[in-house]
């Protein structure tokens, strides 16, 4: 006797998920639950999807929303080699926004609880920018694009900047 054939609906899904970019960052921290509510104040984060652990507490997966990008996180598991930036002494990547209004953002994210790595300023690539760290180990840059720059306009404002900064002048 044949054995009866299953039968598997298959249905057409995009390769990339839709309002998804090719590259989506993936954080792991110590504390995913205060990390999420930590992105919804600093950054307007919008949660889309969070997965609890077999403890029914631990977040082994979530997807939230910052602006039109996507951003997955989790608690650490270290028995999986996924480390959260503690375990390594901090992070050597860290992340972008771009902004509508970077002071504003700036504000916002410092009144969460992020500290300051460097204040608002006018940058020689066209950006007014800053830097901030969240309480979980990573550096946020956040941007306005102020001017469109050629890339002579560029390197001459990074040649006075560098300038200045071996200098010690003030930028």
């Amino acid at each position: 006797m044949k054995a009866a054939k299953k039968w598997k609906i298959v249905r057409k899904v995009e390769p990339i998920p839709k309002g998804f970019h090719t590259v989506t960052p993936c954080l792991m921290v110590r504390g995913a639950d205060r990390a999420i509510e930590f992105y919804k104040k600093a950054f307007g984060a919008e949660v889309l999807d969070r997965m609890t652990g077999p403890d029914g507490k631990s977040v082994v997966h979530a997807q939230i929303r910052i602006g039109n990008s996507f951003l997955f996180l989790g608690d650490e598991i270290p028995g999986m080699g996924s480390g959260a930036p503690e375990k390594y002494g901090g992070s050597p990547a860290s992340l972008h926004l771009y902004v509508e209004d970077v002071d504003a953002a700036f504000d916002r994210a410092v009144a969460a609880g992020a500290k300051v790595r460097m204040p608002v300023a006018d940058m020689f690539w066209g950006d007014r920018y800053c830097k901030v760290a969240d309480p979980f180990g990573y550096e946020w840059g956040l941007g306005t694009r102020k001017e469109e720059l050629t890339p002579d306009e560029i390197r001459r404002g990074a040649e006075e900047f560098f300038r200045k900064q071996a200098a010690g002048e003030p930028k």
